[in-house]
């Protein structure tokens, strides 16, 4: 599935955070969210990444964003990284994909000259309507806040 764009309805998601409950975007209709993709818990880009939008949550909660991290890790790990790293927001965990299909995030990628399927580390910043705002596709882990709110 190809990735939407600017402009286009946001595709609806739902699926387990950290605790195990259900996270479903039809709860934020009428806010901002900031959905991000991440590769996996507990590495050094995700977690400056995470450490950012947790340095500025505040910011971000002023300005009327949710934010939410959705990565292919299950519920434990994610557990376990938002404890190690006091992650003030939820983890989303897509074991099976759905949410990285569809949003175009779980791709083909290369390393050593050995290809194999992972996710793209992009964030699409989503308006109160369900319309993607903007996508952030050269993400700047560690200030990735000011990529957000510009």
């Amino acid at each position: 599935m190809s990735r939407p764009t600017v402009g286009q309805k946001a595709p609806s998601f739902s699926g387990p955070n950290q605790n195990g409950a259900t996270i479903d975007s039809q709860n934020f209709l009428g806010k901002k969210i900031v959905l991000y993709f991440y590769p996996k818990d507990d590495t050094p880009g995700c977690t400056a990444e995470a450490c950012n939008l947790r340095d500025n949550y505040a910011m971000l909660q002023a300005s009327g964003y949710v934010v939410l991290g959705v990565s292919a890790d299950g519920v434990k790990s994610h557990d376990k990284f938002i404890r190690k790293y006091e992650l003030p927001f939820d983890l989303l965990a897509d074991e099976d994909k759905s949410i990285h299909t569809a949003y175009g995030t779980w791709v083909e990628k290369s390393m050593y000259g050995r290809k194999y399927m992972g996710t793209d580390r992009v964030t699409f910043v989503i308006d109160e309507n369900g319309i993607i705002s903007d996508v952030i596709e050269k993400v700047d882990t560690k200030n990735h806040t000011a990529q957000i709110i510009k």
